[in-house]
C-alpha cells in the first residue's frame, strides 16, 4: 500500500513538472497596462505619434492635470455648451475617455471605459457616450509638452460624472 501511494505521489510530481507554458516570443506586448495600441478599425489612419509607441508619456509623468492651452474652465464651457442631457434615472456613473496627444498637440486613439459609481462595468445609453466622445474629439487645443526641449507624445484622459443622464462634473 505504501509503495502504490509513493508511486502516485511521484507520478503527480513528475506530471506537474511537465506542464511548462510556452511564451509566444513573436507576440507584441504593450509596455504598460492601459497603453493604447493603434487599431485600424476605429482609429483615424492620419493620426500619428511622433516618437514611437514606446515613448508615449503616461499622464502621471507630466506632473500636471489636463495639459490644455486654455484653462480647465474652457474645457468645462465646451461641454456645458455642447452636451445635451438624456434625462434617465438609470444613467448614473462614470465615463472615462482616454487618448493620446501627439507632439503636434493633436489628439487621437480615443478609448472609452464606462462604470457605475462602484467601478463595476456598466453600459450607458449610446447617445450619452457618443456625445461625450464626439465633443472630446473636437477639442483641438491641447498643449504641446516638451521634455528636454523635445516635443513629446502623452496620454490624457477626461472622466465624466453622470447623474440621471446629466453631466455633473469633469475630472481631472
Amino acid at each position: 500500500m505504501k509503495k502504490s501511494f509513493l508511486a502516485i505521489i511521484l507520478l503527480s510530481i513528475l506530471c506537474a513538472c511537465q506542464t511548462e507554458k510556452k511564451i509566444d516570443e513573436k507576440k507584441e506586448y504593450l509596455r504598460w497596462v492601459g497603453d493604447i495600441a493603434q487599431n485600424d478599425q476605429i482609429d483615424k489612419p492620419d493620426f500619428k505619434v511622433c516618437n514611437g509607441n514606446d515613448k508615449i508619456l503616461q499622464y502621471f509623468n507630466l506632473g500636471k492635470g489636463p495639459v490644455y492651452n486654455e484653462e480647465k474652465s474652457e474645457i468645462l464651457n465646451i461641454f456645458k455648451s455642447h452636451y445635451k442631457p438624456i434625462y434617465d434615472k438609470k444613467e448614473n456613473g462614470l465615463i472615462r475617455i482616454r487618448f493620446i496627444v501627439n507632439c503636434e498637440g493633436k489628439a487621437g486613439r480615443f478609448r472609452v471605459l464606462q462604470s457605475d459609481y462602484d467601478y463595476q462595468e456598466k453600459e450607458f445609453d449610446g447617445k450619452i457616450v457618443s456625445q461625450l466622445l464626439n465633443i472630446t474629439k473636437e477639442i483641438g487645443n491641447w498643449k504641446i509638452f516638451h521634455k528636454s526641449e523635445i516635443p513629446v507624445d502623452y496620454y490624457m484622459y477626461l472622466i465624466f460624472k453622470i447623474k440621471d443622464g446629466q453631466l455633473t462634473e469633469i475630472l481631472p
